[in-house]
């Protein structure tokens, strides 16, 4: 316990956290386009239990560091690129991301919004579901980064919860604000295909900066702010 009266630690603990909250952002939207094609009563529950879930598959991959570390390790070679759990994983995140975000901008565009356009309604084991396959991806990427940040378990735990705790008390804001402006799903939506991409192209070894993706997002999020005042 001694890195609680290590200043650096702090430091890193706040650091630490911010990321994982900007991190999360991405799958806070996830689950609340989800949410909302559930019946209005189980939203929320949905929401929170999403939180949980992601919370939980968190921890469970920062406590199985050991396990982490043989993800990097080549399970089988294609065209001279050898290819790891992790890579696998990142892989089929990603094109399941893509297929997922393409699907839900069909139903928004040419359904009724997503509720029943494949003839089959939306159930709370569904897309709980969804939910968990897609956590363990965003969980992929966060806990990565917490590793190779901060070296101390603890901390790690510590920066995740206080990050989930941040997100699960704004989670409700977002997705009535997501909910309130139908123009702004889409632009979700389409940040969730330019993730899948970005996942997609890293479990091939093709390494794309963090930083101008987020420069896209928060480009196309101020456009779109803008819009929306000038529809006001």
């Amino acid at each position: 316990m001694e890195w609680i009266t290590t200043p650096e630690i702090w430091i890193s603990l706040l650091t630490l956290t911010l990321l994982e909250i900007v991190l999360g952002i991405d799958n806070i939207v996830f689950i609340s386009i989800l949410a909302s094609k559930l019946p209005k009563e189980q939203q929320d529950k949905a929401r929170k239990i999403g939180l949980a879930l992601a919370l939980i598959s968190r921890i469970i991959l920062l406590l199985g560091i050991a396990w982490m570390s043989k993800l990097t390790t080549p399970l089988f070679t294609v065209l001279g690129k050898a290819f790891a759990g992790r890579d696998l994983i990142l892989l089929f995140g990603g094109l399941f991301l893509i297929g997922k975000a393409t699907h839900e901008i069909h139903d928004k565009l040419e359904g009724e919004d997503g509720h029943k356009t494949s003839g089959m309604t939306a159930t709370m084991g569904s897309v709980l579901l969804q939910i968990m396959i897609l956590d363990v991806v965003f969980s992929l990427d966060s806990v990565i980064t917490a590793v190779g940040m901060v070296k101390e378990v603890p901390v790690m735990i510590t920066a995740v919860i206080i990050a989930m705790i941040v997100m699960l008390i704004f989670v409700n804001t977002v997705s009535k604000f997501i909910d309130k402006h139908p123009t702004l799903k889409v632009l979700a939506l389409s940040f969730l295909i330019l993730i899948g991409f970005v996942l997609t192209l890293e479990g091939f070894h093709v390494r794309v900066e963090k930083g101008y993706i987020y420069f896209a997002m928060a480009f196309s999020l101020g456009v779109e702010i803008v819009n929306m005042k000038l529809r006001n």
